[in-house]
Formats: structure tokens, C-alpha cells, sequence
């Protein structure tokens, strides 16, 4: 996943509401979000080839998404960073997920990435370049890409032009999604969904072999979790409600 907007504890009635693409081969197999795991349980997309995820929430309404970070340095990993967020998202808590990732990071190796945890008490945002920086995040709307988040970005080198523009257009799209005088969350999602499908913010995708394969909106609300996914670009493809089982 490559473009992650969300407010946290913006919205009284619903202290999380998320939307993100995932840039992906065209090619490379993935499910639909479906609910699996207990204690918690889990409703996330899942990838066909490591089943690992990207984006998903549990029954403890713990959060975690991912999208993969630029940098100038080989590193390899030897696990999918999509099992590291599918194994999060079995924790109790945030701060119990945070805990899991750096000791995960300690024992195993894996590509650069930036990882947003939040509940409804704690919001964190973690890198990955081979170092770990993990950071508080504040309430109010955080805008994340593979150069990084809020307007503190890493430009790599090796594509500068690519980073820069990237940067440019998620500063333009937190900017465009801060809360309008007396707007709700449902209001506000609606928002996000219209900028995360609009080519003008430059974060649907069109390549050759890769591009947007999938969009998600979910929301963590006083009366429970709604996800709703559209299983193709969202230029294009509708978004459908998915059944919400935690």
C-alpha cells in the first residue's frame, strides 16, 4: 500500500476513519478483506502470495497499516513485512503492537517500510530503514506515503523526481482533508474517498503492470468497525460494504 490518510481522535463519534490505496503488480493475487483469527479477531484483505495484509483492525479496535518506504539502501528481508502487520494486528492494544514490531525488528529482517498503529487511545508511526524511529503521532489528520509522513520526508536519491513529486501531492492531500467548521466522520470519509480516486492528488495509480490494484475506507466508531473496499482502482471501481464480524 502506498497512500494512507486518516484522522485519529479528530472525530468524537469515531476516533479513527482511514483512507488508503495499495499500489501493487497488477499481477500479484490478493482476497478481500474477510474477518479470520481470534482473540482478536481480524478483518483485513489478504495477500495471495505471503498472506500477509496491509491495512486491517481488530476486535480490540487496534489499527495497523502499512506502505513500503523509499530509501537509498539495499536492504533485504527475509520475511514479508505483510505477515509483520497480519501478526499486529493480533495484539491486545497499540502499544502492545509497537512493542511486537521492535522486537520483531530485532530478531528478524525485513524491506523498509512505515507502519501506522493506533487505537483509540494512542497513535503511533513507525520507520524502518534498516534503523527503527518510532514516534507519537498527535490528534488531528496524518497524511503517510512511501517517502514518509506530515511533511517530514526521506527523498532517496535514486528517484528523487518520483519522491519529490510524491511528497508534494500527500502534503496537498493532508492539507485538502483537514476538518471542515461542524464536520462529522462520515462526512469527512466521504471527503477522503472523492481525493484518494481523484487523479488530481496523484495518488491513483496507472502503470504498466503496476498500479492501484485495491482502496480502503474504514472507520472506528462508537458503534463498532465499517469497511468498505473497492476491489480495483477506485477511479473506477465501486467501493462495497464489507460485513464488519467483531
Amino acid at each position: 500500500m502506498c497512500t494512507l490518510v486518516f484522522a485519529w481522535q479528530t472525530f468524537a463519534e469515531a476516533p479513527i476513519v482511514a483512507a488508503a490505496n495499495r499500489d501493487e503488480a497488477l499481477d500479484r493475487p490478493s482476497r478481500p478483506p474477510e474477518t479470520f483469527d481470534s482473540g482478536p479477531a481480524v478483518l483485513a484483505p489478504r495477500d495471495g502470495e505471503a498472506g500477509g495484509t496491509w491495512i486491517g483492525v481488530n476486535d480490540r479496535d487496534v489499527f495497523v497499516a502499512i506502505t513500503n518506504r523509499w530509501t537509498d539502501v539495499e536492504l533485504a528481508g527475509d520475511r514479508s513485512r505483510g505477515l509483520l502487520v497480519r501478526d499486529a494486528l493480533g495484539r491486545e492494544s497499540a502499544e502492545d503492537a509497537v512493542r511486537y514490531v521492535e522486537r520483531e525488528l530485532d530478531a528478524r529482517s525485513y524491506e523498509p517500510f512505515n507502519l501506522v498503529v493506533a487505537d483509540r487511545s494512542a497513535a503511533l508511526f513507525v520507520e524502518y530503514d534498516g534503523r527503527v524511529a518510532i514516534r507519537n503521532l498527535d490528534p488531528g489528520v496524518h497524511a503517510v506515503a512511501n517517502t514518509g509522513a506530515d511533511g517530514r520526508y526521506a527523498i532517496p536519491d535514486r528517484r528523487r523526481e518520483h519522491a519529490q513529486r510524491q511528497a508534494e501531492n500527500v502534503d496537498r492531500l493532508r492539507t485538502e482533508l483537514q476538518p471542515e467548521p461542524g464536520e462529522d466522520a462520515e462526512t469527512w470519509r466521504r471527503r477522503a474517498r472523492e481525493a484518494i480516486r481523484d487523479h488530481e492528488y496523484g495518488v491513483c495509480v496507472h502503470g504498466d503492470g503496476f498500479g492501484t490494484r485495491s482502496s480502503s475506507l474504514i472507520t472506528v466508531g462508537s458503534d463498532g468497525v465499517t469497511y468498505h473496499f473497492a476491489d480495483g482502482p477506485p477511479c473506477e471501481t465501486d467501493y462495497r460494504p464489507i460485513e464488519a464480524d467483531l
